[in-house]
């Protein structure tokens, strides 16, 4: 995971920056939407939906939000059918970029999103060209700046409970896990009345590649063009670069 941190440090305090409620909440819905479609409608039941509607109440999505997407994925109300896809390329620098999308117009979508590859020097590819290059992994974040915590009692805490590693720096613990061990760990944990700043199953690359200034900048400005798109759900990457140049640009 060498090299999440710092990355991950930085597009949490650009994004906080730049989020809009809406589109979050849209996002938040659809993917809502598809967890429910495919698993139904019950969260205890349906384990990715659970992990939908945990997700967006830690960006406060309201209630009333959140049964709505459920209900329309069920057929109790009328809604439009989404498709899952994933987008795989290879950014300014050749930074390996993968986009998870949900939308209700493919070809809509597909041009969209090689106009921001194109557009930022960087290219689509078919797909399988970078995937090999991310592992999917539960991850759990807990802020231990406002609260004491026992690092070792927290490690401990972990390996019981099923997780695969933690990590700690001076302002957060980050926890690992297998993807099906997420809920199990994240559940444990909360009874242990731990809170999170983050809690997903996201994927992480395996290599990193590093670029200069100026490819950085053209990787930053493609995925503000990629997250600004309403069918965008999730834009994964492997970018490194000096933590000097990503504090600039951020």
């Amino acid at each position: 995971m060498a090299g999440h941190s710092k990355w991950n440090n930085i597009k949490r305090r650009k994004g906080a920056q730049d989020a809009k409620k809406g589109k979050l909440f849209m996002k938040h819905a659809r993917e809502i939407f598809m967890a429910a479609r495919e698993g139904g409608g019950d969260p205890e039941m349906n384990a990715n939906l659970r992990l939908a509607v945990d997700k967006a109440k830690s960006n406060n999505m309201p209630n009333d939000n959140i049964d709505r997407a459920i209900k329309k994925a069920t057929g109790d109300l009328d809604g439009v059918n989404y498709e899952e896809f994933t987008y795989e390329g290879y950014g300014p620098g050749g930074v390996a970029v993968m986009v998870k999308v949900l939308t209700d117009n493919k070809n809509r979508t597909a041009a969209e999103v090689r106009h921001a590859f194109n557009k930022n020097d960087g290219n689509l590819g078919e797909n399988g060209c970078v995937a090999f290059m991310f592992n999917r992994k539960g991850y759990l974040v807990i802020n231990r700046t406002s609260v004491e915590i026992d690092e070792e009692e927290l490690l401990l805490e972990v390996i019981e409970a099923g997780g695969e590693e933690l990590e700690s720096s001076e302002d957060q613990f980050e926890i690992f896990t297998a993807p099906e061990d997420f809920s199990e760990v994240k559940s444990v944990l909360e009874e242990n009345e731990y809170t999170f700043e983050t809690a997903e199953v996201t994927m992480f690359p395996t290599t990193h590649t590093h670029v200069g200034e100026e490819a950085a900048s053209k990787m930053l400005t493609l995925i503000d063009m990629l997250e600004d798109n309403d069918d965008v759900q999730e834009v994964y990457h492997n970018l490194d670069a000096d933590e000097e140049v990503l504090e600039k640009l951020s």
